[in-house]
């Protein structure tokens, strides 16, 4: 796990060393261990090293072939690398180092593009060809590696992180504000933008090549992997999915515990890290685990069952394993704020800064831990979503049902009001069309209520889940950690695409019937009602876990904000949002942002990840823009 960055002067002029070791220090959370730079005229890569496999100086990077034509800035860990070297030693390959690098590096020479196909794991590369001046840049099939580029006139230039793009003279510092309403209508970014103008983020499942000869500004990415959920063609009976999916998922978390440094796992209170943990911990002595819980004595209503400590200690007893815990207060938040936006650089979904901490409490011990990211949206763990749109006319009208459930922050019939002192260089933007164009790639066969479920999975998997990893990358490695997630594995995915639909849910007919416009319906309620929602993960799961864990109900990982944006942290937003100073508003009307966060205050609507965006993006404009 590293950071990578790099420049291509399209007009070959030299690179700048001094540059490309400005872009690399700005990164230097991402590799603590050590730095390395090469050049070749146009091209220049650099590399911030976090030592997990090989500590030794052989595995340092930027690493170069033996025949001295490919080298690589990598980031990332390939699980199955051995095998792979193993290969790559019988077509003649030879060695110096016990790194996954090596094996990377190898693999492509040998393979070309076709060795994507080959790795099971998470990175973000770049190779350079010094035969072909050609340079060679891929993301993993998932996203779980970031990478970010911009052309700026005739340079192209690329990095783990948008801070070190921001270190070349070119770059400017301004708001993309076609960025800015789709991230305040979907808590995210679908499209590749992101806040700031310029700078894109590299599609998850692609490669790209670019020549010095040739420069059009604008990168032909090209797509090797996508999910693909689809309704096995004969069901089988489910004892076999049950077997088979405990078999996968066994492997997967043995596979991850490759590591020459020390490794522990997050233990929430959940089914999905504690299965990890029960796993990994059988094969691992004295294994160290982390939880984050909530001080709830200012919280109110379900925030009140928000703290699981309580599940994580009894599962640490289980399991025998180290344990660690931190408790957040309100107050927390505003605490990390400045530095969580810095390495966020654009906000994503949820309020994450209990992420920060975890991972904060985390890097203390270990410098490798392991995640339950993943498990939701493989298996169907979000129910009351799926069934917002499974009975409709056709794909259109899904689009239309489903687009709407995903207006997080601010709907389009007050959009306009809120942005309205940018409006006119905005009302052009059809955040329906982003939102349509998720599906681009994916079949559109919708005849039965479980094709659309499935076509909510592949648009979770594709949208939401590739947020949380971004987060997740950007704010374990803002504490120089390597956060792993065990349920991406390859064959795990594989498998989890074409479990039918009736395995993850209910009974699909009922729960159609089901009137979800209940006044007071709550997630909690939702599950007393249903236990509906990962069925089939939870029958495994149960084979590592009690049964009053793997059977209860779902608690996703929040801090009781909505009590204390009206309660102890009132003071922190008003002081934040109420500030006619403030940076937002040189792009939202004061007076419509004000009047959304007083329904919140007031009690008259839950508004808390707008408030929580709000905030962040504030933090983000004064830290980023000129």
């Amino acid at each position: 796990m590293c950071g990578i960055a790099g420049i291509l002067n399209l007009n070959n002029e030299p690179v700048s060393p001094v540059l490309l070791k400005r872009m690399t220090d700005t990164i230097v959370h991402r590799g603590p261990d050590g730095e390395g730079h090469f050049s070749d005229g146009p091209l220049g890569l650099g590399h911030r090293r976090l030592a997990i496999i090989d500590l030794s100086p052989a595995a340092h990077q930027p690493m170069m072939t033996l025949d001295g034509r490919h080298v690589i800035s990598y980031n990332g860990e390939i699980y199955n690398f051995q095998e792979l070297r193993v290969e790559l030693e019988t077509l003649g390959h030879s060695f110096h180092s016990q790194s996954d690098t090596e094996v990377v590096l190898a693999a492509y020479a040998e393979w070309g593009v076709k060795a994507l196909d080959r790795f099971n794991g998470m990175f973000a590369f770049a190779i350079w060809d010094k035969k072909t001046k050609e340079l060679f840049i891929a993301r993993d099939r998932y996203g779980i590696k970031p990478l970010y580029y911009s052309f700026l006139g005739n340079v192209f230039i690329f990095a783990s992180e948008q801070k070190a793009i921001l270190e070349h003279p070119a770059a400017k510092r301004e708001i993309d504000l076609e960025g800015l309403i789709e991230y305040f209508t979907f808590q995210n970014f679908f499209s590749g933008k992101n806040l700031l103008k310029g700078i894109h983020t590299f599609p998850a499942g692609h490669w790209a090549k670019i020549s010095s000869f040739s420069h059009t500004g604008k990168l032909n990415t090209i797509q090797y992997w996508d999910y693909n959920f689809n309704e096995s063609e004969k069901l089988k009976d489910e004892r076999e999915y049950v077997e088979e999916l405990d078999r996968l998922f066994v492997q997967a978390v043995r596979r991850q515990l490759v590591s020459d440094v020390d490794l522990g796992a997050y233990l929430s209170g959940g089914i999905d890290s504690g299965a990890i943990t029960a796993v990994a911990a059988e094969q691992l002595a004295y294994m160290k685990s982390f939880t984050c819980g909530f001080d709830l004595n200012s919280a109110s209503g379900l925030e009140m069952a928000y703290d699981e400590r309580s599940k994580a200690e009894y599962m640490s007893y289980l399991f025998k394993t180290e344990h660690y815990e931190m408790v957040l207060k309100a107050g927390d938040m505003e605490r990390c704020m400045s530095k969580l936006a810095w390495h966020l650089e654009s906000p994503r979904v949820g309020q994450s800064y209990p992420n920060y901490y975890a991972a904060q409490l985390a890097s203390k011990f270990v410098k490798v831990v392991l995640s339950g990211t993943g498990g939701d949206e493989l298996f169907g763990g979000y129910p009351w979503r799926y069934y917002k749109a499974v009975v409709n006319d056709d794909f259109e009208h899904y689009i239309d049902k489903y687009y709407k459930f995903w207006q997080r922050l601010i709907p389009n019939s007050v959009i306009h009001k809120v942005f309205a002192p940018v409006w006119d260089g905005m009302k052009h933007v059809n955040t329906r069309d982003i939102f349509r164009d998720v599906f681009q790639h994916h079949a559109k066969n919708l005849t039965e209520p479980e094709n659309y479920v499935n076509h909510s999975l592949y648009f979770e998997a594709k949208t939401f889940l590739h947020g949380l990893f971004i987060v997740e990358d950007k704010l374990s490695m803002a504490h120089s950690l390597e956060s792993r997630v065990p349920f991406m594995d390859n064959d795990l995915v594989d498998f989890a695409m074409k479990i039918p639909v009736s395995l993850k849910l209910g009974n699909l007919q009922e729960i159609i019937k089901f009137d979800e416009n209940e006044p007071g319906l709550k997630t909690k309620k939702y599950f007393e009602k249903t236990n509906d929602g990962k069925l089939l993960l939870r029958k495994m799961i149960s084979r590592h876990i009690p049964d009053n864990i793997s059977n209860g109900v779902k608690q996703g990982f929040s801090a009781p904000d909505a009590s204390w944006f009206k309660g102890e942290s009132m003071e922190y937003v008003k002081k934040s949002l109420f500030n006619r100073g403030a940076r937002i508003y040189e792009f939202m009307d004061e007076a419509a942002v004000r009047s959304l966060v007083d329904e919140h205050l007031e009690g008259r609507h839950n508004r808390r990840l707008l408030i929580w965006s709000l905030l962040n993006v504030e933090k983000t404009l004064n830290l980023f823009l000129k």
